[in-house]
């Protein structure tokens, strides 16, 4: 099969590139700037940039399958000059457009748990409006849509660190919100079981890891795997969303208004479709042993208020 992986060259893309290649097949990683990303010899390299359909459908045309990965993340303010709908709807939409267009049979697009075209973020929104435009397509479509994904080069354990310091610090209704993370080894398999099984066209999977954690969990996992530890101070959610929303238009700040209407929702499955793929919850990686330790949750009693 001839797939092209849109975003190939990011944190998920790379992966997958490597275990389709590894499967037989042809991939092609699109990207912006393709150049210096570590993909295995045999996967090819296109230029192309999702928010202009005319860079793209050229190389959308003549191929078997497109996975759409490209994504801004929800965990940080998009930079000055793009936004949610170019990147996640307009993109998409370009993408499904070339694919109709090239005669593209199989179409997988990867969206986020709580995508909903009237969603409280503007990610969820533009997600759940892109996932509109794909299953109104003539495409033979399947969507994921997983909680945060974690893995070497991903965001969600630097996140952590980023919002927070060692050995005291303050975290957003003492961080209670709750993920459930799944390790990129563990999804990447299933994404390319959805190219290749035709059971799963048409599906929409929510998917997830083995184990639910807080932010507070994750930030002690974090600190822990480098000798450190943490207690937490828990900061009013209000108070929270003020200061965030302050510093949005702030350069060098990577965090935003959105970020913390963010935080307010919890990013966890009421069943987890991992199943669909023949794989059971007790089988996957939780974040702490990827961080090589034993997973734990947070005792109570280290959990301060002000």
């Amino acid at each position: 099969m001839k797939v092209l992986v849109a975003g190939g060259t990011g944190f998920i893309g790379t992966n997958l590139c490597a275990k389709l290649h590894d499967r037989g097949h042809e991939v092609t990683a699109l990207s912006r700037d393709p150049s210096g990303s570590d993909l295995p010899d045999g996967v090819d390299r296109a230029m192309g940039d999702v928010s202009a359909y005319d860079s793209i459908a050229a190389i959308v045309a003549g191929h078997d399958a497109v996975v759409n990965l490209v994504s801004l993340s929800p965990l940080y303010q998009p930079p000055s000059d793009t936004d949610h709908e170019t990147v996640h709807l307009g993109g998409t939409a370009n993408l499904v457009q070339a694919a109709e267009d090239g005669d593209v049979e199989r179409f997988v697009q990867m969206s986020g748990l709580g995508a909903d075209p009237n969603g409280p973020t503007d990610f969820l929104r533009a997600k759940g409006k892109a996932e509109g435009v794909v299953t109104d397509s003539h495409l033979e479509w399947t969507i994921f849509r997983p909680s945060v994904v974690f893995g070497d080069g991903g965001e969600f354990v630097e996140f952590t660190k980023q919002l927070t310091t060692p050995y005291v610090t303050g975290l957003p209704g003492g961080g209670e919100t709750r993920f459930q993370p799944i390790w990129v080894g563990d999804l990447v398999p299933m994404l390319a079981d959805a190219l290749e099984d035709g059971r799963h066209v048409g599906e929409i999977y929510e998917i997830a890891g083995p184990q639910i954690v807080t932010l507070a969990d994750a930030t002690e996992l974090a600190y822990a795997a480098e000798g450190r530890s943490v207690s937490i101070v828990s900061i009013p959610m209000s108070l929270a969303k003020l200061g965030l929303t302050a510093v949005g238009p702030v350069p060098f700040v990577p965090f935003g208004p959105d970020q913390a209407r963010s935080l307010e929702q919890n990013n966890t499955v009421v069943t987890n479709d991992v199943t669909a793929f023949g794989v059971s919850e007790e089988e996957l990686t939780t974040l702490g042993s990827y961080l090589g330790l034993e997973a734990r949750r947070r005792p109570e009693s280290r959990q301060q208020s002000v």
